[in-house]
């Protein structure tokens, strides 16, 4: 088993900046990527960034692509999300997820993620 741990989520303004954590504890040598999703209230979960531990290879769904940033430390049991110029439609609990299959391409899917975080809430206001 694994377990994660997101913290860092909060309240800011537009344009503002936010930097989440996940925290990986447990048997974390079975893992092989992390991914963060989000859920805003009434849509359904979407795929934000993910990342491979082996090379750091990383995704970033169109939305974010330029503005989010996820990374890793060195012991592959912390994942960051440093987020920028934050906007209302990123409001959303951002949720950490954990895959256990070794793929050629981080995973987009939620299905692929084995583990799950109990989420933090960001909250961007206008």
């Amino acid at each position: 088993q694994v377990q994660l741990v997101e913290s860092g989520g909060g309240l800011v303004q537009t344009g503002g900046s936010l930097r989440l954590s996940c925290a990986a504890s447990g048997r974390t040598f079975t893992i092989y990527g992390m991914g963060w999703f989000r859920q805003a209230p009434g849509k359904e979960r979407e795929f934000v960034a993910a990342l491979k531990w082996s090379g750091g290879i990383t995704a970033y769904a169109d939305s974010v692509k330029g503005r989010f940033t996820i990374s890793r430390d060195n012991t592959r049991t912390t994942v960051w999300l440093q987020m920028n110029s934050l906007k209302p439609e990123d409001t959303a609990v951002y949720y950490c997820a954990a895959d256990r299959q070794s793929r050629f391409a981080p995973a987009r899917t939620s299905l692929s993620y084995t583990y799950w975080g109990q989420g933090t809430q960001v909250t961007v206001s206008s």
